[in-house]
């Protein structure tokens, strides 16, 4: 079964409608006894990197998620907000500390070119840099949705696919049992839901 980890950052419906779709056994978390009762993990969001950890520390999930992602390897997708946490550090309004779990910081999205707007909405191609089972029967170049200010700059060994808009940034990250999309799987039609569906259905560690 798959945990939507409820942390009052936006988006967890779209996810789980989109699990329904697929068919996938989801549970909501809500509180951190559920976390227990699922075996992979989907950390969604949309807003503001501050808020999201404040979100997370005030529910007491962090310790939690330390210990099911971090020492029972469960593995864990964000999305969108939910990869940026994985990082240190961010600096969306101020600087803030994430949860340290991928070497690297959030950092605004600034491009030169006018035509190109902040923040970068709407489908962009994303280019597969290295073997993932995320990626499984989905086209090495392929377009999905993003909605974002900022992106996580990391080192290049956990990218798994980029993505090109003013600047080549991280459009997923993958490290041990560590998962991350800065577009949003959910409202990438089929491309997005393969994406989905390998998560949920694959062995990810």
């Amino acid at each position: 079964m798959i945990g939507i980890i409820n942390y009052r950052m936006g988006n967890l419906r779209s996810v789980a409608n989109a699990l329904s779709f697929l068919g996938v056994d989801f549970l909501i978390i809500a509180q951190k006894e559920d976390f227990s009762r699922v075996h992979k993990l989907i950390l969604p969001g949309v807003g503001a990197f501050g808020a999201g950890m404040q979100n997370l520390k005030e529910l007491g999930y962090l310790p939690v998620l330390e210990e099911e992602v971090l020492e029972r390897k469960k593995p864990i997708l964000g999305i969108c907000l939910g990869m940026q946490l994985f990082a240190e550090k961010s600096f969306e309004d101020g600087e803030h500390p994430g949860l340290g779990w991928i070497q690297g910081e959030v950092r605004k999205l600034e491009t030169a070119d006018p035509n190109l707007k902040v923040p970068h909405m709407g489908w962009n191609e994303a280019r597969i840099r290295k073997d993932s089972p995320l990626f499984e029967g989905i086209a090495p170049a392929t377009d999905y949705y993003f909605v974002h200010s900022y992106y996580l700059a990391c080192d290049s060994e956990v990218v798994s696919s980029t993505c090109e808009y003013g600047l080549i940034f991280s459009a997923s990250i993958e490290w041990k049992n560590i998962f991350g999309t800065q577009f949003h799987p959910e409202k990438s039609q089929d491309a997005g839901l393969t994406l989905l569906w390998n998560f949920a259905t694959r062995e990810m560690n």
